[in-house]
């Protein structure tokens, strides 16, 4: 059975102000949804919900994972369930190399621990695949790396763990064309039928290398418009506003994304 997240009518505030207002979304496996929307909609307040951040609060609905409700769980079950969050900011682990913070990592999602010579050669496997030098495995988890190579290592972590659903939180912020480039290739390299993937972006340009099948429109809280790969590229033409007016929005709303 492919795997499936179900966000259903999914209300979230922080510090008592509703943020996400009625949210519907469904990712299955093999398919790659983009959420977009402009700044202050609650696009990254809603990757960082589905993860289980403590600052955020749900009031209403239901996030389920292979027909079961993730709400209760800890950020850490979530991942063992085979959920993953790319961030928009990794963090810089000095004295964690990348090697052993993944092997912890993926044995935090298996019954019994992975040999180590397993692990190496599953390591070394995509590595290749991904185009990424041999070097990142020693060093320190992101410390001293690019905004580039820190995003290709979120997709290295994603390769390794082959989680069932991947939320991709802005990870196309601040790489210049060819880190986007490189960044899709590697995603487009490791998506199948067993994994969904939810894209959370700004900006059209990181949907010309990895297609999504549905685009939806935040704003306000809750998804306006659903449609497929041109409807992207329809923001891309004309921006926000016209949707902003079009579903009785004011031009300007919040600042919490």
């Amino acid at each position: 059975m492919r795997p499936r997240l179900e966000i259903e009518d999914l209300h979230v505030s922080i510090d008592e102000r509703e943020i996400i207002s009625g949210l519907t979304l469904t990712v299955q496996g093999g398919e790659v949804h983009a959420l977009m929307g402009p700044n202050g909609t609650g696009k990254s307040t809603l990757a960082a919900t589905l993860m289980g951040h403590p600052r955020y609060t749900v009031t209403a609905g239901d996030i389920r994972l292979n027909g079961e409700s993730i709400l209760e769980m800890s950020p850490d079950e979530r991942a063992r369930r085979g959920l993953f969050l790319a961030m928009q900011y990794p963090q810089e682990i000095p004295g964690v190399s990348n090697a052993n913070f993944l092997r912890t990592a993926l044995n935090a999602r298996r019954e019994t621990p992975i040999p180590i010579m397993e692990f190496h050669r599953r390591l070394t496997e995509k590595m290749r695949l991904l185009n990424i030098d041999p070097s990142f495995a020693e060093r320190y988890l992101n410390e001293g790396f690019s905004g580039g190579e820190k995003k290709r290592n979120e997709i290295l972590q994603m390769a390794v763990l082959e989680p069932s659903i991947a939320v991709l939180d802005e990870i196309d912020s601040g790489l210049d064309i060819d880190a986007v480039r490189i960044v899709a290739e590697g995603v487009n390299s490791l998506l199948g039928p067993d994994m969904g993937v939810l894209i959370i972006t700004h900006y059209q340009r990181i949907l010309n290398y990895i297609r999504p099948d549905f685009v939806h429109v935040l704003m306000a809280g809750r998804i306006v418009r659903s449609g497929g790969p041109e409807l992207a590229l329809m923001l891309e033409e004309r921006g926000y506003d016209w949707l902003r007016a079009e579903v009785g929005l004011p031009v300007e709303e919040g600042t919490e994304d």
